[in-house]
């Protein structure tokens, strides 16, 4: 197995319910450890650069609205496998498809509010990881 690195953001429809503890204990139970970590509020610009790859999606504009509309927490995961591990956890996109026990299935509120994100590659992992965190925020 190799030890890897993902990103994670907690999003605004489970901050406000105050599940940040919840997802996190998840995610740990899992075996991934948080090797950095922070809450912030995105604006319009951060959420449409983070998304800029959905910009041609009918979605994109409700996305970005949805992630500016309360604070996320932002983590970088660590573990064997971690991206694959972290998209196991959260579970399917749609929380009607996820499987019982992730994180979406259990804490979603609909397909956009869908409570965690999750990068998709390594590739994509190391760029999203780097758009929230420098290199001294993270602490393995």
């Amino acid at each position: 197995m190799a030890i890897e690195r993902t990103l994670s953001i907690i999003k605004p429809d489970a901050t406000r319910r105050n599940l940040t503890g919840a997802v996190a204990d998840r995610l740990e139970r899992a075996g991934l450890r948080i090797v950095a970590q922070k809450r912030l509020r995105l604006s319009r610009a951060q959420a449409e650069a983070f998304y800029a790859v959905h910009r041609e999606r009918p979605f994109f504009n409700d996305l970005c609205t949805f992630m500016t509309s309360g604070p996320v927490v932002a983590q970088v995961l660590e573990g064997d496998n971690a991206v694959a591990k972290n998209r196991e956890v959260m579970g399917a996109t749609d929380p009607a498809k996820a499987a019982a026990g992730t994180i979406r299935k259990d804490f979603a509120e609909s397909i956009e509010a869908n409570s965690a994100h999750g990068s998709d590659s390594i590739e994509n992992a190391a760029v999203e990881i780097a758009f929230f965190f420098s290199a001294i925020e993270i602490v393995g």
